[in-house]
């Protein structure tokens, strides 16, 4: 008997992918577009993204993803008769994020001025005297001091250019954010060393208890 080692391989890909099953045909998955696959992601993602994080995700090989970015770069930086982007893709900390070009920073601060008047929300004002007391500070810090997800608000307190990013750990590739001029130009400081001292605004754990302890 001939046995046909090219379906059989096929069978066996599509059996490991979950594709095939004994009673119901494989539903046929139109191709996906790479690198409109890495743009995706990469537009909705808060932190700098590896090559092996957007492989796994998008179930592709480290080596198709990475000419994937880098075909990316040159169509946002205008190579090969292109026009050339507001935005950029940067290597940062390890990882793959969209940036403004440097060249239109002044102009995107100039919008978040005047477009964004209105008042920051109770959460925003605590998550932004957490960073002007603690700075540098990492997003997950921000958190672990609040008790809830600030992944919403730190973004908020970014577009209105009150926070910025200050570095990126190399070991852990978390962002660390910092206040900006503007936010001590909203509170009519010159400096953090004006922020007035917090020690006196917190409880001292007295509370509850009685005076005399003996």
């Amino acid at each position: 008997m001939t046995i046909d080692t090219d379906a059989l391989e096929s069978e066996m890909i599509d059996a490991a992918a979950g594709t095939t099953d004994a009673a119901t045909p494989a539903a046929q998955t139109p191709p996906v577009d790479l690198d409109r696959a890495v743009e995706a992601i990469l537009m909705i993602a808060d932190e700098p993204q590896s090559l092996v994080s957007l492989a796994t995700a998008l179930r592709r090989p480290v080596k198709a993803v990475h000419e994937a970015v880098n075909r990316l770069v040159a169509d946002y930086d205008g190579l090969d008769g292109g026009v050339e982007r507001g935005f950029e893709l940067r290597e940062v900390g390890g990882g793959w994020r969209l940036y403004v070009r440097a060249s239109y920073d002044d102009v995107v601060a100039d919008f978040v001025t005047s477009e964004n008047p209105s008042r920051l929300s109770q959460a925003a004002l605590e998550t932004l005297a957490v960073i002007a007391y603690k700075q540098p500070i990492t997003r997950s810090s921000i958190a672990a001091i609040r008790a809830v997800n600030v992944d919403s608000v730190v973004r908020t307190l970014a577009g209105r250019g009150l926070i910025t990013e200050l570095f990126t750990d190399s070991e852990t590739g978390a962002i660390n954010y910092g206040t900006t001029p503007l936010m001590l130009q909203q509170l009519g400081i010159n400096s953090l060393d004006e922020l007035p001292p917090i020690s006196p605004l917190l409880a001292d754990g007295s509370e509850g208890f009685a005076n005399d302890f003996r």
